[in-house]
């Protein structure tokens, strides 16, 4: 039996009407869409575009058309994810030089007239929110410290969940080149972790 938090398990408290469960699958996914995010952002456009904001609205896109998501396997959530955070970027880019639109454009909160809406109230604590974000940041710091096609590898196989085969097809390489590529990409960000290495 899967645990009360797994995603299957979040998605349906939801639909059966759990508006709590929402909030919990926003925290259990909060850390790898962010990642998948930045590097979905091309480097140019990293300072014209918050990755913040993507990261809410994207969430809040999943909430008004969380019908249309169909479980399929255990990483099919991130990967719906990640294809509304795609649209999301490249809205973003087309209206960068525009005026940003407000979050409440997109989404009704929750009210009177609107009781299927989200919570407006962020319960996170201030200091709760500085440590997720640092927690991103260091994340992005040691995987930027990275090579290109390992950072690439790592971000396919452990924050997008992508097959051995999948990754293999989307880099243009070998299953077996790809499984060489990754245990090595692993190797070194784990030297990473343990703390200051040189390249």
């Amino acid at each position: 039996m899967e645990p009360a938090t797994s995603t299957f398990d979040l998605l349906e408290r939801f639909r059966r009407g759990d508006s709590a469960a929402f909030p919990l699958l926003f925290e259990k996914y909060r850390r790898r869409l962010a990642v998948l995010i930045h590097y979905k952002i091309s480097p140019d456009k990293r300072r014209l575009i918050d990755l913040d904001e993507v990261l809410q609205e994207t969430f809040f896109a999943a909430f008004r058309q969380l019908d249309q998501f169909e479980y399929r396997s255990p990483g099919s959530f991130i990967n719906w994810l990640a294809r509304i955070a795609d649209h999301l970027i490249v809205d973003h880019a087309r209206y960068e030089g525009r005026q940003k639109r407000s979050l409440a454009e997109l989404v009704r909160f929750r009210s009177e007239s609107n009781p299927d809406g989200p919570e407006p109230e962020d319960s996170r604590t201030p200091s709760r929110m500085l440590a997720e974000k640092q927690a991103v940041d260091a994340l992005l710091n040691k995987l930027n410290l990275l090579p290109d096609d390992y950072r690439q590898v790592i971000v396919l196989a452990k924050i997008e969940g992508l097959s051995t085969q999948e990754i293999a097809e989307r880099m243009g390489r070998s299953r077996e080149a790809i499984a060489v590529l990754l245990h090595r990409a692993i190797q070194r960000f784990r030297q990473f972790q343990k703390g200051p290495t040189s390249r």
